[in-house]
C-alpha cells in the first residue's frame, strides 16, 4: 500500500526502549527528518544525559527541535505543539516525512490532538488557596471542588492538593469550571495522517537496558558535561530542571553522592519514569505496539514499516 502523502510517523515509548535507533532507521528508509518529542532533549545544552541522537546521526539528515530551548527557558506542551507544527510543515513542504521520536506523552498529545485553551492563572488566588490548604487540608478543598465542579473532582484523588487547588483557582479566576474549559475543544494539532508506534518492554526486561544506559552516560561524559554547565553559570537552571542523571551528577560533583550511589539512584529514578511513561501511553495514546525484545533493530524496522504501510 502506498504511503500517505501527508504521513506523520511517531515513535514513542518508555525511556531506554530504543526509540532513537528505530526513529533514525525509519527516517533513513522513508526519506524522513527527525523531530524531537522529548521534554529534556529540547534543551540545547543537554546532550549526554538525555539520550539525544549522536552528532553523527544528526549530521546524516535534518533534525528538528533538539536545540529549541536554552536552559532556564520554560518548556510547555503548548509551546511544543506550535514549534512541532512549524517543523512538520517545513518538512512536508520539502516532500519528506516527519518522524517524531521521544517519550513525552503530553507533548505528543499536544501535537497530535491539539490543546484546549489555557485557563487563566491568578497568583493572588493561588496563594490564598494554598494558605487554606495548609489550614484545612486537601480533603476539605476537594469537597468544595466536588460541589462546584463534580466532573473534575471525580477524577482527582482527595489528596491531590496541587490539581485540586489549580481547579479551584481556575473557577475563581474565570468563573468557569476546569471541566468546562477542557470540554470547550482543542486546537493547534499538527495536520496529517498520523501513524504512532509505541516500543514496549516488560519491566524486568527493561531494567538491564536502563542499567546499561546509565553506565554509558557516566562513562561518556555526563560528569564533564555537568561541570561545564556549572562553570558556564547554568548550574541553578540545571538544578531547577530536576532532570534524571543531571541531579545525580550535581550531587556527585558536590560530594553528596559517591559514584556507585549516583548510578543506583539514576537507575531507580529511570525505572520510575519508565513506569509513568508506560501508564501514560497505555491509557492515553492510540498506537500500534512493538515489543523491543522480540527482534533486533533490523527486525523492528521491518515490523514498523509493515505497520506504516498496512
Amino acid at each position: 500500500m502506498r504511503t500517505p502523502r501527508d504521513l506523520i510517523v511517531a515513535i514513542v515509548g518508555a525511556t531506554a526502549t530504543g526509540k532513537t535507533a528505530l526513529g533514525e532507521a525509519l527516517a533513513e528508509v522513508l526519506g524522513g527528518e527527525v523531530v524531537c518529542v522529548d521534554s529534556r532533549q529540547l534543551y540545547r545544552e543537554l546532550e549526554v544525559g538525555t539520550g539525544k541522537p549522536t552528532p553523527r546521526e544528526r549530521a546524516a539528515r535534518p533534525h528538528h527541535l533538539f536545540d529549541a530551548l536554552a536552559l532556564g527557558e520554560r518548556a510547555s506542551a503548548g509551546g511544543y505543539a506550535t514549534a512541532a507544527r512549524s517543523a512538520c510543515a517545513t518538512i512536508a513542504a520539502r516532500g519528506r516525512v516527519p518522524v517524531l521520536v521521544g517519550g513525552s506523552g503530553l507533548y505528543l498529545e499536544a501535537a497530535r490532538r491539539g490543546l484546549a485553551d489555557e485557563p487563566p492563572h491568578d497568583p493572588a488566588i493561588r496563594a490564598r488557596l494554598r494558605a487554606e490548604l495548609e489550614r484545612h487540608g486537601a480533603a476539605m478543598l476537594h469537597r468544595r471542588l466536588a460541589a462546584a465542579d463534580p466532573p473534575t473532582a471525580a477524577r482527582l484523588a482527595p489528596g491531590d492538593a496541587q490539581r485540586i487547588t489549580r481547579a479551584l483557582e481556575v473557577l475563581e479566576a474565570s468563573g468557569r469550571t476546569l471541566s468546562d474549559w477542557q470540554a470547550a475543544g482543542r486546537g493547534g494539532a499538527v495536520p496529517g495522517t498520523w501513524r504512532v508506534i509505541e516500543l514496549t518492554s516488560a519491566p524486568r526486561s527493561l531494567a538491564p537496558r536502563i542499567e546499561r544506559r546509565t553506565r554509558w552516560m557516566f562513562e561518556h561524559g555526563l560528569i564533564e558535561e555537568t561541570r561545564a554547565l556549572i562553570a558556564g553559570g547554568s548550574g541553578p537552571a540545571l538544578e531547577r530542571l530536576r532532570a534524571v542523571g543531571y541531579d545525580e551528577a550535581l550531587a556527585l560533583i558536590d560530594g553528596r553522592l559517591a559514584r556507585a550511589a549516583a548510578e543506583a539512584r539514576v537507575d531507580q529514578r529511570t525505572r520510575q519514569l519508565a513506569k509513568r511513561q508506560r501508564t501514560w501511553f497505555r491509557h492515553r495514546v492510540e498506537a500500534a505496539r512493538l515489543d523491543v525484545c522480540a527482534a533486533g533493530l533490523e527486525g523492528l524496522t521491518a515490523a514498523a514499516l509493515d505497520l506504516l504501510h498496512g
